[in-house]
């Protein structure tokens, strides 16, 4: 641009000259004939004093009748109109800028100008650009080692975290400055994810050692069962009980892998391709009827508060066995006489609420805070049966659902005892 700007509006200055020049001189051709453009030339060579024009007028003959060149350049072809080439004027060679016009009658006029001042600008002009570009250059590379320096000095401690971690060491975390900066906020990312990974670890540490501890007794007795079966193959009664107990407790090993395939589903989203429009209240109406004659039989009351429709967006089988679980959990520590309430309501634009409060003896804060733990069951649940895999269920149901799983004193003052348990369903578009 720079170029275009300086050198090139020279030669444009220069072509515009020129031609505005031949034109004038076509004019008085047209007027007067060839007496009147030899007059104005010699007028145009008396008047100028920077010794820059140059003129040629030929005759049909190609004979000199003006000018001060004495012969038509060879540097400008016949019929060419346009050139740059060498002249000798006054004896004397120079550059010039050349435009040639045809006039009738075979005559020809030649009008230019001096370029050698104008080539020495261009020159001077062309050896600062040089310069300046190699500066532009050198300074550019400057500034990108500069800057390279600088990424890398803060990504180092970012990518020595990464090596650590890789070579095993999962304490380490990037440390953070106080610039607040892009690359601070890389290593809180980096380091959210890294307390979110040793979580996972440890949450994995920790199934394996349950599954390890909670399957090894059903294991355990089911073979003392299958030996004792062995040792009194004579009493066909001892050998079916046996063996009745036997498949009871493989059937619980069942369950237990079953609830933990589901869970991992659930939380790795293997389920949203089964999210269907589908209406809450009639799947827990079914809910409620199936375990409505579970808590008659126990001599409890499940009460229901649905309403007519709540319109969810979902997997209905895994909402109906979440629910369940909330159901069968209310019921198993609910005491005789005591009541189960199962309540439904519309949360937020698009999602719903599922509540179920029982009066049993409810779930001390810290036991709450560990109930969505795989495989935990609090002190006074240790005698019933079941896994501890239920509420891991539920809370994996509710992530996967866009909402989660809270777990509160049935009567908030504390009048009461009790468990409230509530799924909150996020809508449509957090769940996708």
């Amino acid at each position: 641009m720079l170029w275009y700007a300086t050198a090139g509006s020279l030669d444009r200055q220069t072509d515009a000259a020129l031609r505005t020049d031949a034109i004038g001189l076509a004019q008085r051709w047209r007027e007067s004939g060839p007496d009147a453009v030899i007059e104005a030339i010699a007028e145009r060579l008396a008047t100028d004093v920077d010794a820059a024009a140059i003129y040629l007028f030929v005759g049909p003959d190609r004979q000199r009748l003006a000018g001060n060149l004495d012969r038509w350049p060879p540097d400008l072809p016949e019929g060419a109109s346009w050139g740059v080439g060498s002249v000798v004027r006054d004896s004397l060679p120079i550059d010039a800028r050349l435009h040639a016009v045809d006039f009738s009658d075979n005559y020809r006029v030649l009008v230019g100008r001096d370029v050698a001042e104008k080539g020495r600008l261009r020159e001077l002009l062309a050896e600062g650009m040089a310069w300046s570009a190699a500066a532009a250059v050198f300074f550019a590379l400057m500034g990108a080692a500069v800057l390279r320096r600088a990424v890398e000095g803060r990504l180092r401690p970012a990518a020595q975290t990464a090596q650590a971690i890789a070579a095993g060491d999962l304490s380490r975390r990037v440390p953070i400055s106080r610039r607040e900066d892009e690359f601070d906020r890389l290593g809180e990312s980096m380091n959210a994810m890294l307390d979110r990974i040793d979580r996972l670890m440890e949450g994995i540490r920790g199934v394996s050692d349950s599954i390890a501890h909670d399957l090894r007794t059903p294991i355990a007795r089911a073979r003392a069962k299958l030996e004792e079966a062995l040792a009194g193959r004579d009493d066909p009664a001892a050998l079916r009980a046996a063996m009745e107990e036997a498949i009871a407790d493989l059937d619980h090993i069942t369950r237990v892998f079953g609830a933990l395939l589901r869970i991992a589903e659930a939380e790795a989203g293997a389920r949203r391709a089964a999210f269907a429009p589908l209406d809450l209240s009639p799947l827990l109406a079914e809910l409620a009827e199936f375990y409505g004659a579970v808590a008659e039989a126990s001599g409890q009351v499940l009460e229901t508060d649905l309403p007519e429709t709540l319109e969810v967006v979902g997997d209905r089988d895994l909402l109906a066995q979440a629910a369940g679980n909330l159901i069968d959990n209310a019921l198993k520590f609910t005491p005789p006489g005591g009541r189960v309430r199962l309540q439904a309501r519309p949360a937020g634009a698009d999602g719903a609420e599922i509540v179920v409060t029982d009066t049993g003896p409810g779930l001390s804060p810290a036991d709450r805070a560990r109930a969505g733990e795989r495989f935990f069951r609090a002190d006074a649940s240790r005698g019933t049966p079941g896994s501890g895999l239920g509420l891991s269920l539920v809370q994996a149901v509710a992530h996967l659902h866009g909402g989660e799983l809270t777990l509160d004193d049935a009567a908030p003052d504390g009048t009461a005892t009790g468990l409230r348990a509530t799924i909150r369903l996020g809508g449509a578009h957090e769940a996708r």
